[in-house]
């Protein structure tokens, strides 16, 4: 562990180590535990006795290039409501987040310098770097933290993190009803919560125990903006100021995004091989894609579809990444709006859906099979439940049961592309058909169904990986968080992960983390049937390159070669 005065090993530590000497505990669940109590990840590999998978500086890497990238430009004016990864992609070279999950997926600090938890997880102490400079010429601290979290739990802001970071806020409320009488209720950042020791140490009072904390602040929506963001337009395009190695050069909308290498002084990173990356809006067509990266338009993607795979294996001077992640979708239902608020409805849709045969129809078997519960294999607390399987008389009867035994006309709502979105809500159709259930869809652009996300009854959700599964039950299921698309509220979910959060031992964790994802899968919110493979490809001259489990874009250290 690296020496500072600041970071005091959690005790916790060497019963974690004695329990992996035993085989009591994975050298995953090990170096993923420790080095979110703090432990840097190289100590963390020793300590688990394995070599360090962390990049560093290549001989051959050559200096200077523009790597060109074909990927969707969108409006990306404030990290804090960034709802797409693309948005994080093109910030995240010019604003950065304290933490960064790396190729293994272990966080690591990048503005914190390193992080340490209290016993009870409820106090946690992130020492900021202090050679971190805007690029307006200001020190980056512990200010800018504080901002960036005060708007962040404010609920004007309308960020996602407000869910991200629950255990800072507390609940009120309102004194109004909504049109079916129930009470209106606020999350507000909760009093003492955020600490400024000195100029670049923080601390956090959490209301619960987080052991996801630190990996929380690797997310896209969690990147760093000047503590003067607000006064000066509140917009990253217009204003860029950040701690990057890149400045942003031009944007527009749908059509490209450049960033320069900053010459206005030295990276705290140190140096960065390219000279300019150069983002290209190529629309939604696969094929427009696959184009520009054969004729050599273009060097690198953002995401090849599954369906393009096989056309590039034949490209010689091309190359595709494969990562195996927790990246999936999600047919979801509005749990407080009929016929969806029926338990029996939505399990009867649950009921009429062969996961396997979705994964073979949809993504060509390249990838898991999902248990609608939104916890993956790939997340380290996850628990096996029985599988689920096809059941058509189930279905009948649960109809029967919901007031349905006719049957019932639907519709379920998804963009147009990529095209297994749309692929899955098709095979769904086919699926609860024999059950009775007449399930329309409607196919939509992209910026169309974006539009009504939020409010549509029954609709199709792609979902990005993140590193634990408690991060996204709190992201997408917890009451009244900005990204809980079904509506649902269930105080025994909330209470349990609020448990599943303060519990440091990986197999005690597992435990409660099933129970969640039997309360989830019983209350039948969604129809999840597969986790997926994503594929980035580039020309064979970019080096230094991988598929991120979220199809984040680390480009620090990746170069031209000719």
């Amino acid at each position: 562990m690296a020496k500072n005065s600041k970071t005091k090993m959690h005790s916790y530590i060497p019963e974690l180590a004695e329990k992996l000497r035993k085989g009591e505990v994975t050298r995953r669940d090990f170096i993923q535990t420790a080095t979110l109590l703090g432990v840097s990840a190289g100590a963390a590999y020793t300590m688990a006795g394995m070599p360090g998978p962390g990049r560093k500086a290549h001989a051959a890497a050559k200096k200077g290039g523009n790597l060109r990238v074909s990927m969707n430009v969108k409006a990306s004016d404030d990290p804090a409501t960034f709802d797409w990864s693309e948005k994080g992609n093109v910030a995240r070279h010019m604003t950065e987040p304290l933490v960064r999950v790396s190729e293994d997926g272990v966080a690591r600090p990048y503005l914190a310098e390193s992080w340490s938890a209290s016993e009870d997880l409820k106090t946690w102490t992130f020492n900021l770097r202090k050679n971190a400079t805007w690029s307006n010429g200001d020190s980056f601290g512990a200010d800018d933290v504080i901002h960036n979290f005060r708007r962040w739990l404010d609920p004007n802001t309308g960020s996602s993190n407000q869910g991200r970071f629950s255990s800072m806020t507390v609940t009120n409320d309102t004194g109004k009803k909504d049109d079916k009488g129930n009470a209106i209720m606020s999350t507000t950042e909760a009093g003492g919560a955020l600490e400024k020791v000195d100029d670049h140490t923080v601390r956090f009072h959490l209301n619960n125990a987080d052991l996801a904390l630190p990996e929380s602040m690797a997310d896209y929506p969690a990147l760093m903006v000047h503590k003067n963001f607000d006064d000066e337009g509140g917009d990253l395009i217009k204003n860029p100021v950040g701690t990057g190695p890149y400045a942003l050069q031009n944007f527009a909308v749908g059509e490209k995004a450049t960033l320069v290498r900053r010459s206005d002084a030295a990276w705290w990173g140190g140096e960065v091989n390219l000279d300019q990356i150069s983002y290209i809006d190529h629309g939604d067509d696969p094929a427009a894609q696959i184009a520009a990266l054969a004729s050599g338009q273009v060097d690198t993607n953002y995401q090849t579809s599954i369906e393009q795979v096989e056309t590039i294996k034949n490209i010689p001077d091309l190359q595709i990444y494969e990562r195996v992640t927790a990246q999936t979708g999600v047919a979801r239902m509005h749990v407080t709006e009929a016929p969806y608020d029926n338990k029996k409805l939505r399990q009867a849709v649950q009921a009429c859906v062969d996961h396997n045969k979705m994964l073979e129809i949809v993504y060509r078997g390249r990838g898991g099979i999902a248990e609608d519960h939104h916890v993956s294999p790939v997340h380290p607390e996850y628990a096996e439940l029985p599988k689920q399987t096809q059941d058509y008389a189930k279905a009948k009867a649960l109809l029967a049961e919901a007031g349905y035994a006719d049957g019932i006309d639907l519709r379920i709502d998804c963009v147009a592309n990529p095209a297994w979105e749309q692929n899955v809500c098709k095979a769904l159709s086919e699926m609860v058909k024999p059950a009775g259930i007449n399930l329309a869809i409607n196919i939509m652009p992209g910026g169309t169904y974006w539009d009504i996300w939020a409010s549509t009854p029954f609709g199709f959700t792609a979902w990005t990986h993140r590193p634990l599964g408690v991060q996204v039950l709190n992201l997408a299921y917890r009451t009244g968080v900005a990204w809980n698309e079904t509506n649902y509220s269930n105080a025994e979910f909330d209470s349990t992960l609020d448990k599943a959060g303060a519990i440091l031992d990986p197999n005690e964790r597992r435990v409660v983390t099933r129970k969640l994802e039997g309360i989830l899968q019983d209350d039948a919110i969604i129809s999840q049937s597969f986790w997926r493979s994503v594929f980035v490809t580039a020309n064979k001259r970019v080096q230094g390159l991988y598929a991120q489990v979220a199809l984040e874009h680390h480009y620090n250290d990746v170069w031209l070669d000719g």
